[in-house]
């Protein structure tokens, strides 16, 4: 039976160390970390991702703040209120939250907003720091930064000798985590819908990422005898067993089966979840450390 990697504990440390974080920076340089994030429209899944950020950031001690626009916002004035928070000096990190409603273009808004303050690890600059291997100087993405952490838990820092497969080439998760993994010295296999006998890459696998987006895709019989299994998927699915219209949450892989065979395995929910939104918040104080030219803290 798979270690169960716990998501919720491993995200409660990395909280815990940038609460440190933030309030030694203040009593050093009394700079407060400052958040900025901003919501377009009443979706109700977004509102509460957001909130659970705002909470977050405020528990950590930063200067927290929300925008909340209307539905009908123009593109003009949200690159507006990115550009005021970009030369706010009290704010760090920018966040705008994702998906932007259907008439508003999301890629030229994420671009807008400084690399310095891309704490979501978006912008192309931040991007292009971590495909040339600069992890000192620019933002990692959050999913696969808290993703890349709970690997480093169960194998270290160093994958030296390690075949990993990603499964999902998206440049929000599959790309920078495939570099990441590159980055710590394991071989990688970057692998996608069009990938010839998809089974049989993964089960080369010593480290088996699955970032897909299709409920328990990744069956018993696609992974190798004790590897460690990275489930980023979050399905939502009908759950007949709790009653008439219930549904629950579930991966990208079939956890009762795989966690019989894997060495290693992430819960859906519980497992990289909550490491996104501690990430965010190590992203915030390390854009603050930079900011004030101290060396970044590790996390």
């Amino acid at each position: 039976m798979a270690t169960i990697i716990d998501g919720k504990a491993n995200s409660a440390t990395v909280i815990e160390k940038v609460t440190a974080a933030a309030s030694a920076l203040e009593a050093k340089t009394g700079t407060r970390t400052g958040l900025a994030v901003v919501i377009v429209g009443d979706d109700p899944a977004s509102h509460s991702y957001v909130n659970s950020k705002s909470r977050m950031a405020k528990q950590c001690g930063f200067h927290s703040l929300q925008h909340t626009l209307p539905e009908d916002t123009t593109q003009e004035a949200l690159m507006a209120l990115v550009a005021e928070l970009n030369a706010d000096p009290a704010i760090h990190g920018v966040l705008v939250q994702l998906p932007l409603p259907k008439h508003l273009d999301s890629e030229p808004v994420i671009q807008s907003i400084l690399p310095e303050k891309d704490v979501d690890g978006l912008h192309v600059v931040n991007a292009g720091k971590l495909a040339t291997g600069d992890l000192d100087t620019g933002l990692i993405s959050c999913t696969p930064a808290g993703s890349m952490l709970l690997v480093r838990q169960v194998h270290g820092a160093d994958l030296s000798g390690l075949n990993a497969v990603v499964i999902g080439r998206s440049n929000l998760f599959g790309k920078p985590m495939g570099q990441l993994l590159l980055n710590a010295n394991a071989t990688v296999t970057m692998a996608h819908s069009r990938t010839k006998d998809l089974p049989a890459i993964c089960r080369t696998a010593d480290i088996l990422v699955a970032a897909v987006g299709r409920p328990e895709m990744v069956k018993s019989d696609w992974v190798k005898h004790g590897a460690t299994v990275i489930d980023v998927g979050i399905n939502r699915v009908a759950a007949p067993e709790k009653g008439e219209g219930k549904t629950k949450l579930v991966g990208d892989v079939a956890y009762g089966q795989v966690s019989e065979i894997a060495g290693a395995i992430t819960p859906v929910p519980g497992g990289v979840g909550p490491m996104t939104i501690a990430m965010l918040m190590a992203n915030t104080v390390i854009a603050a450390y930079l900011s004030k030219g101290e060396p970044r803290p590790i996390f």
